[in-house]
Formats: structure tokens, sequence, C-alpha cells
């Protein structure tokens, strides 16, 4: 496992490094030690996939509207833990994390964040609109709760056809302040939909605080109010994620219903690039980073003997070397040609034959 020390934004070296000569084999993990290590692995690939979009976008080489998941990575892995390829995910604009998480490829998603047409969207979404039918992974969605009301369609859909499946819907806690969700959820409560509502509450929506723009801060027990089962989770460990949503998913495939996890997490970078995070104290986030979720799992790993410094640098170098494979593609990608920038556009006028 590689150098994966947390929150270190410096680029591990690519220098290739001596063979070490062969010791004894390494025993066997423990199915413990393994999940571990691959929600380390996972929480790892958006952190430092995130750092180099913040290198790329400074370098011009990605442009238009770029939201960093650093710091909640812990959400996005916890949820997805519990989730089956049948399963359908709805997200926000904040969502490279969400498309790593489900399975969709560095190399399709970096695609899209250079607009070339082996991006997940063809190149034509952009940051905010990462899309993958093949996966279920339907947004990407540039409007504040835009994806709630398309959640309640698939799940309804899903409850016609007698699939027995659920919708997992990501949002954010400005979202909640939305119309959108308050009638999305009492729908789903009044139909018994089976939807997961994952709000990701890191406390600042766009950049004004929760207390500024919510009378009640409790948004789990305001979740409740429309008689679904809801509770507020620590966000920043990825155990404790895991843990709440697999016993959501499973009290919803048994017929319960929607529930709702208020995700208690906190971003440590700007809402967005163009954002000057001026609206919050800089000891605050440097108070929060001390929960970071990639370290604390590393360090908890380390303590219970799961990780040691040779492992977590081979993790490190593992994870790097797939993100300079997803530039290198992205960067030697095509573009999508002009005669093509018609196709998949709903609507449009046909001239009729004369």
């Amino acid at each position: 496992m590689a150098t994966a020390q947390g929150d270190t934004s410096a680029r591990t070296s690519q220098t290739k490094r001596p063979r070490r000569a062969r010791g004894p084999a390494t025993p066997a993990l423990s199915p413990a030690a393994a999940h571990d290590l691959d929600l380390l692995r996972q929480m790892l690939l958006i952190r430092r996939f995130e750092e180099r979009c913040v290198e790329l976008y400074s370098a011009a080489a990605i442009r238009g509207f770029v939201h960093l998941y650093i710091g909640e990575e812990a959400v996005a892995v916890g949820v997805h833990q519990t989730l089956s390829e049948q399963d359908a995910v709805v997200s926000t604009y904040r969502e490279h994390g969400h498309a790593l998480a489900r399975g969709v490829p560095p190399e399709a998603v970096m695609a899209e964040m250079y607009g070339k047409a082996t991006g997940c969207s063809h190149g034509r979404g952009g940051s905010m609109h990462l899309f993958d039918a093949g996966r279920r992974f339907y947004g990407g969605n540039a409007i504040v709760g835009g994806g709630l009301p398309l959640a309640a369609g698939l799940a309804l859909a899903d409850r016609m056809r007698g699939d027995s499946r659920v919708t997992c819907c990501f949002f954010g806690d400005g979202a909640f302040a939305e119309g959108e969700f308050h009638e999305t959820a009492n729908l789903a409560a009044l139909w018994g939909l089976p939807v997961l509502f994952v709000c990701e509450n890191n406390l600042y929506a766009m950049g004004t605080a929760l207390a500024r723009e919510h009378a009640q801060t409790d948004l789990a027990m305001r979740a409740a109010s429309y008689g679904m089962a809801a509770w507020a989770v620590d966000g920043m460990d990825v155990h404790a994620v895991e843990k709440a949503a697999r016993g959501a998913v499973e009290s919803i495939r048994a017929g319960n219903g929607p529930h709702f996890l208020e995700m208690r997490t906190y971003r440590f970078r700007a809402h967005s690039m163009y954002d000057p995070d001026r609206y919050r104290p800089k000891d605050e986030i440097e108070e929060w980073k001390k929960h970071d979720p990639v370290t604390g799992l590393a360090e908890g790993m380390r303590k219970a003997g799961f990780l040691d410094t040779d492992a977590q640098e081979a993790l490190g170098h593992e994870v790097m070397e797939a993100i300079d494979r997803a530039v290198r593609a992205a960067e030697q990608a095509p573009e999508e040609p002009t005669e093509d920038l018609l196709l998949h556009v709903t609507g449009r006028h046909e001239e009729v034959p004369s």
C-alpha cells in the first residue's frame, strides 16, 4: 500500500525504484483487513484524483466549474459497499467521488473532465454531468436538488416492474432547503418507494452556514417527520457510514420504504474552484482536517496491524499510477467530431423531405 498518507497533497515520485529481494511470502490478509485495505484504496483514489484535478484546472487543462469532494470520501465509499450493480445511483454536481466509487473507470471520468469523446458522457457533460447508464449511475446533475425527483422516478419504475432494487440519491444540505426534497420525500414515503436518501451535510451548502439557512438544523429529525426511518451518521468515519448504509439498504429491500441518512461531513476545499472561501474560519477547516477520513482509516489499520509503511507506500504508488494512466489517456483521446454534435440531442428539428 503506497505512501497513502491521508491529506498529503504532494505527488508521489514517479521514478522507478529498484526491486527488493523477495522475502518470505506475505501472509494472506484476514477478511476484515482485506476489506479495510479496499476501503482505503478507494478513498485514496478519490483523494488523489481530486488533487490532480486541482493541478489540471490550475494549468487550464480542464475548464468550467469543478467541485471537489476532498474530505467527504468516506460517504461515497462507505455507502457504495452496500449497493449492488442492479441498484441505481443519482448524484449531484460534486460527483467525481460518487462516480469513482460506483466503478466508473478513472480514464472515463478524467476524459470527461477534459471534454474528450472517450469521456463517460462523450465529453458533453464535463465535471458536473458524469453519467454511466451501464453502471446505473444517473448523474451528475448541475441543478441543486435536481436529482431527487429522478430518484423517485427510478424507484417507482423498479417498483412497478417488480424489481428488487434500491435507488440511492446523494444530495447536500443546500438541496434539503429546496422544494424538490420535500415533495420527493413526501411521495417516496407515501408510496413506500425503495429510495435511500443520503444527505451529505457539509454545513455550508454553497457558502451559507447551516444555522443561517435552517431554523432547525437536525436534518434527520426533519426527514423523519415524513414518516421514514432517518438518523444522523459520522460522515468522516467510513466504517460508521458503511454500517448505517447497510442497515438502511437491508431495511429498504425488506419492503420498509425509504430511509434517510444525514451524513455529517465536511469539505476541506472551497465550494468550487472559483470560490474564494471567505465564509468560514480557517481554524475550523484545520479542526475538521483532524478527522480526515483517509488518514483516520490508515491510522486505525496501522494500530490494528493491518498496514505497515511498505504496504502503505505500495498502495500510494498503485493509486498514483492509475491516475497518471487516466491523465495520459485523456490527453491522447480524440475530440468529438463536429459531425456528431447533433447526436444524442432530443427534440431537434428534422427536415421533412419535399
